[in-house]
Parts: structure tokens; C-alpha cells; sequence
């Protein structure tokens, strides 16, 4: 029997940003569930299992913001930090230089409010006989107290989010007329690590302020 696990997904500003824009962060109308299994991991995650969003809700109407911000261009190489960490001289670490930061216009979303179902599977590197009811309790217990691993983030680690556990029907939304129909168009669905790192895409509708989000190997996913 599958077991299902709701989490109450919140924040004043989030980027899920869009596949088919490079330069410019443009984000998606709504959590992706790529986006979101990345929450469920902050909350519970061990090897041997894997979250499978099933349904997300859209609660709040969907609003967006232009702003822009500086990024830097350029990753510290992890040989070099690897050395930093072994030798502990710090200074060896390049800071990075005005010339070096990007000013780039970003169009991201404000005031979101998601309410998302998800269930855990076992993967193929679980152990023989492994169960699922441990880790579901250890998960639900966890996302009752608001642990996390690590911080929670709507797309990118500047917008942090609160995650609470829910429990009881969902909440009822507060789309407007226009929004609480519509097909979202081709929206990132995860990443398929067995074809080696692939893109996959499905067709996303909001009905009634709900997203199915359909099975990774339904015919809808598409790359």
C-alpha cells in the first residue's frame, strides 16, 4: 500500500528557472516536481530510496517580479578547495573579483504557497528486504518537528522556504477565474540519472489549482 506524505511549501520569493533560458533566469508558473522532490530530500533522504511527487497544489494566485542581481561568473575549482581544506590555508581560496560578477535580470515569483503529495519508493540499490514504514515514520516525524538536512529552497539557496507537514484535506485556494484552469506548457519533470543525466519534460495542467504529475516512465514524459 502506498503512503503518502504532504508537505505545506511556502515563501515570499521563488525561480524555478526555466530550461530553455540560459542568460536570463526566467521561472516556471509553479514548482516544478524536480524542485520539489529537492525539498522532500532536505526533510528525509537516505540511498536505497527516492520521493515520487504525485500532486501539487496551488494556493496562492500566481504573481511575478522582475529584479536583478549579481552573480559570479566563475566556480572555485574543487581542486583548489580540496587543498584549502587539507593544508587549512584559506588565503589560497580566490575571492571573486568585481570584474568577475554578472548583472543578470531575473523574472522570479512572489508570495507562493504549495501543498505537495508525495509517496517513497525503493530504487534499485536498496537493500534485499528493505522496507519502507521505518523510513515513512522517521520522514513524517521529522517534517512534524521541521527538520531538514539541510536548508529548504524554492530553486535557487537565496529564497528559502518554511515546510511544515500537513495532515487532512487540502486547503482550499485562492486562484483567481483565470488561473485555476490552464496549461502551464513543457515543464521539467527530473532528471533521469540512467540516461545519463537526461532532461525530462511533461505536459503540465492545472485543474482546478492541482497539478498530476504524472509517472517518470508514463508516455507523457518526453525529453
Amino acid at each position: 500500500m502506498t503512503v503518502e506524505i504532504k508537505l505545506r511549501i511556502m515563501g515570499a520569493r521563488a525561480c524555478f528557472s526555466r530550461a530553455e533560458f540560459k542568460t536570463e533566469r526566467a521561472s516556471y508558473e509553479v514548482i516544478t516536481p524536480s524542485a520539489a522532490r529537492g525539498i522532500f530530500d532536505a526533510v528525509y533522504w537516505r540511498p536505497g530510496l527516492r520521493w515520487v511527487i504525485d500532486r501539487i497544489h496551488v494556493l496562492t494566485p500566481i504573481r511575478f517580479q522582475s529584479l536583478s542581481r549579481n552573480e559570479v561568473g566563475d566556480r572555485v575549482p574543487v581542486a583548489t578547495v580540496r587543498h584549502a581544506m587539507r593544508t587549512g590555508d584559506l588565503h589560497a581560496l580566490p575571492r571573486a573579483a568585481a570584474d568577475n560578477r554578472q548583472r543578470r535580470a531575473a523574472t522570479i515569483l512572489v508570495e507562493v504557497d504549495y501543498l505537495v503529495t508525495a509517496h517513497l519508493i525503493l530504487t534499485d540499490d536498496a537493500p534485499v528486504g528493505d522496507r519502507l514504514d521505518e523510513p515513512l515514520a522517521l520522514a513524517t516525524r521529522r517534517a512534524r518537528r521541521g527538520q531538514c538536512f539541510r536548508t529548504p529552497c524554492l530553486g535557487t539557496r537565496e529564497f528559502p522556504t518554511d515546510v511544515a507537514l500537513w495532515q487532512g484535506p487540502p486547503p482550499a485556494h485562492r486562484l483567481p477565474d483565470d488561473q485555476r484552469d490552464r496549461y502551464l506548457g513543457l515543464m521539467l519533470l527530473d532528471i533521469d540519472d540512467a540516461a545519463d543525466r537526461a532532461s525530462r519534460f511533461f505536459h503540465a495542467v492545472l485543474r482546478d489549482g492541482v497539478i498530476d504529475v504524472p509517472p517518470f516512465v508514463a508516455a507523457a514524459v518526453r525529453p
